[in-house]
């Protein structure tokens, strides 16, 4: 299961607030394309399988799927403030990732 930073958890609690639904998780999943095969997806939503796998970190609730899930063990979702402000995913199960960091094997 994915982990999310501080600054991560910050973040996305802060946009969720924007967002005035206090009902919403954030949900991050893998899926086929990109430019190495596979890309993460992150999104707002408010519903959850119940074989969805859920963690909470300061506040935020992150639901991930069972097949999504074994392939984000161990990675890390962090929040950089700055020139390049944004999310990014660091992953030990990807084999190769792309120049842009949003698709991996």
């Amino acid at each position: 299961m994915i982990t999310l930073t501080n600054s991560a958890a910050v973040k996305v609690k802060e946009l969720i607030a924007e967002e005035g639904d206090k009902a919403l998780m954030l949900r991050v999943s893998v899926q086929p394309g990109g430019c190495s095969g596979l890309s993460y997806d992150m999104f707002f939503d408010a519903d959850r399988a119940d074989d969805d796998v859920t963690r909470e970190y300061e506040g935020v609730k992150v639901v991930v799927d069972p097949s999504s899930a074994a392939m984000l063990e161990g990675a890390t979702l962090d929040y950089e403030e700055g020139e390049k402000s944004g999310f990014a995913i660091t992953n030990p199960n990807a084999h190769r990732t792309c120049g842009c960091g949003q698709s991996f094997h």
